[in-house]
């Protein structure tokens, strides 16, 4: 008797990496700049550790956990979550959509847990009572003076397309 016969894609065998990649990039899924900004950059990344012109059918799970695992590893737990995301929501495309035969990302490489920010705003009563103290430097108050003054004239949530504001000048 023969070998067992060896089994192939019917569909997308020949597909490359990055014909796959510009392929799902192409999609209303990613019609968002930022969206698009962000799965593309994933993305890129990892097939550039994948090698760019490799065939998709190549590719294995564990090479793409690996790959993922160099890129982001020692990042933050969102930064992690993000690109990971990407990655699987691009290699789910080629398989479900597409029906190509494509890698999936490993088990190991699994979601991990972000801290909630628990940080809130000080209160406008006690950064006042803090300026009013005299133990703390008048250098100290006078930062948090222009700050707190910063914040409450809405400059830090300015839009880049508005002009700057003129400064007022009262004579007393």
């Amino acid at each position: 008797m023969s070998a067992a016969p060896k089994i192939t894609a019917l569909r997308g065998g020949g597909v490359s990496l990055v014909a796959a990649a510009d392929a799902f990039l192409a999609t209303p899924r990613t019609a968002n700049p930022n969206t698009h900004r962000a799965y593309a950059s994933a993305i890129d990344r990892t097939i550039e550790r994948l090698g760019r012109d490799r065939p998709l059918a190549e590719a294995t799970d564990a090479e793409v956990g690996h790959a993922l695992a160099e890129l982001w590893g020692a990042s933050a737990p969102a930064t992690w979550n993000r690109n990971r995301a990407a990655v699987t929501s691009w290699l789910t495309w080629c398989q479900t959509k597409k029906h190509w035969a494509a890698p999936s990302v490993p088990a190991e490489a699994e979601r991990r847990k972000e801290n909630a920010d628990e940080t809130r705003a000080v209160a406008k009563t006690t950064i006042h009572r803090l300026l009013s103290r005299r133990d703390i430097p008048l250098r100290e108050r006078a930062l948090w003076r222009m700050l707190l003054g910063h914040r409450l004239r809405g400059g830090w949530r300015r839009s880049p397309r508005q002009p700057p504001r003129r400064a007022v000048i009262r004579r007393v």
